[in-house]
């Protein structure tokens, strides 16, 4: 099994400009959020990337990808037609084999030795298999997810059969289908947005796709529920976190995360406790809140981090 190919979505409606968003990467250097992603996969050993994209967003995606662009093709989606119909759109490119997959708009940061995405490869590597990342997740979060349900491979504390797949589950439907032995109650397998997927998906698409009305769209969640009916497929809990963007407050999250992670960690720190210590201050003597630093202390802390 090789891996030489990644696909990244990044079509969908009302969330086409997050890719686009620049952050302050864990080295201190400043990216978009694609350029971290492709960054990603080709430090896995990724050869190349396929971008799907909405019809017109090619300049803007490649003058965002910087130094990246050369590992990148670019695929359009013509019309907005479900997340499976974006993965299907790189069916060409990724050809027969088997593909690492990243949604574009979450960022993944990992808390072991390994990144999310090489984790993730290794695992299908050595299994020779799809492999789904997943993060334990409260019941509450399920809307926002996909998730998974099945039973812990024995002998391995992270991986995972997974025997059923749901799109955005009710509590009911998770309760019902999705309980896994062995996690915390109340909490379920989600997806964080990044697989390793065989050939067999692309079939699947392309089969669900045919039977599909001009005005219906195709989604990946049956895709992959189907895919763990004819071979194997696994869950990997993942040594790391995801961070969705489009949530409210999600890029923000999302770049604290990447800082404290990072080679600015004690900065960061510093400025974010400065922050709150300023506006404990003014609350404490009654001034606005909206009053910023004074002229001696230079620029707010909040600034700092938008500027850098």
């Amino acid at each position: 099994m090789r891996i030489a190919r990644a696909v990244i979505t990044a079509a969908g409606e009302g969330q086409r400009h997050l890719p686009l968003q620049t952050m302050v990467d864990r080295d201190g250097r400043t990216r978009s959020l694609l350029a971290i992603l492709v960054g990603s996969a080709v430090a896995a050993g990724i050869e190349e990337v396929c971008v799907v994209v909405a019809p017109g967003d090619q300049g803007a995606y490649g003058r965002a990808l910087g130094d990246m662009a050369s590992r990148v093709v670019f695929v359009e989606q013509p019309q907005p037609r479900g997340y499976g119909d974006a993965v299907l759109r790189a069916a060409d490119v990724v050809r027969d084999g088997p593909f690492l997959h990243l949604i574009g708009d979450h960022v993944f940061i990992s808390t072991g030795a390994r990144s999310c995405v090489s984790q993730v490869i290794e695992a299908a590597l050595a299994n020779e298999c799809s492999v789904s990342a997943v993060v334990a997740t409260r019941e509450s979060m399920l809307p926002r997810f996909g998730a998974v349900g099945g039973r812990r491979v024995t002998g391995a504390a992270n991986l995972f059969e997974i025997e059923h797949v749901l799109e955005k589950p009710t509590p009911t439907e998770a309760e019902q289908t999705l309980v896994v032995p062995g996690l915390r109650a109340g909490h379920y397998l989600c997806f964080s947005g990044l697989h390793v997927l065989t050939p067999a998906v692309m079939d699947i698409l392309g089969r669900h796709s045919e039977a599909l009305g001009p005005a219906e769209r195709l989604e990946l969640s049956p895709a992959l529920d189907e895919l763990a009916q004819r071979e194997r497929y696994l869950a990997l809990e993942m040594e790391g976190l995801r961070y969705a963007v489009d949530a409210r407050y999600g890029l923000l999250t999302a770049q604290l995360a990447l800082a404290l992670s990072g080679t600015d960690r004690a900065e960061v720190l510093a400025e974010v406790c400065a922050l709150l210590a300023e506006r404990e201050l003014h609350g404490s003597v009654g001034a606005s809140p909206s009053h910023g630093a004074s002229p001696s202390h230079g620029a707010s802390p909040s600034q700092g981090m938008t500027d850098r």
